[in-house]
């Protein structure tokens, strides 16, 4: 599923999206792996909030699709912040 391809109707994941949007552009903005690292912490919280939403439920497609992409966007901050503590980058 291409990041493009998804239609979520829900309020909670429409308003997150629009910040997570923002965070997205300054994470490729950040230059170097501490400035990166400092994006992706940001990310995290945003998208803690649709993990850990009150109204999921398993049985809709909305918030199955919801959670694939939060779990995807949580990965990504996850390996930039792995990769600070391990100063890779």
């Amino acid at each position: 599923m291409s990041m493009e391809d998804y239609s979520i109707s829900c309020a909670i994941f429409q308003k997150q999206e629009l910040g997570i949007k923002d965070i997205t552009l300054n994470l490729n903005a950040a230059k170097g792996v501490a400035g990166k690292a400092a994006v992706a912490k940001e990310l995290l919280e945003e998208v803690g909030v649709l993990l850990s939403c009150g109204e999921y439920e398993d049985s809709n497609g909305d918030c199955e699709k919801c959670h694939f992409i939060a779990d995807l966007r949580k990965k990504t901050a996850d390996i930039i912040i792995m990769a600070k503590k391990l100063d890779v980058i």
